[in-house]
C-alpha cells in the first residue's frame, strides 16, 4: 500500500482520478499539493452520474477526497 503523500509526490505533473465524497470524479493533471492534501489540478473533467463537464484548472480541498488513482 502506498501512503497518500508518497502517491501525490509520484503523481505530480501526471494524470490522476479523484473520487470525491459526493461521488463525483475529477480527472486531470496534478500540478501541485500541500501538506493538507489540498490539490491543484489542470485540464480537469468532472464526471457525475449523468454529466461530464470540462472545468480547466481547479483547487480541490483534501478533506473532500475519498480516493486518488493514477490514470
Amino acid at each position: 500500500m502506498i501512503m497518500p503523500m508518497k502517491l501525490l509526490e509520484e503523481s505530480l505533473n501526471r494524470k490522476v482520478v479523484l473520487l470525491l465524497k459526493d461521488n463525483r470524479t475529477l480527472e486531470g493533471v496534478l500540478t501541485g499539493y500541500d501538506e493538507y492534501m489540498n490539490m491543484v489540478m489542470d485540464d480537469v473533467e468532472e464526471n457525475s452520474d449523468t454529466v461530464t463537464k470540462k472545468l480547466g484548472m481547479v483547487v480541490v480541498r483534501g478533506s473532500n477526497v475519498v480516493r486518488i488513482v493514477p490514470a
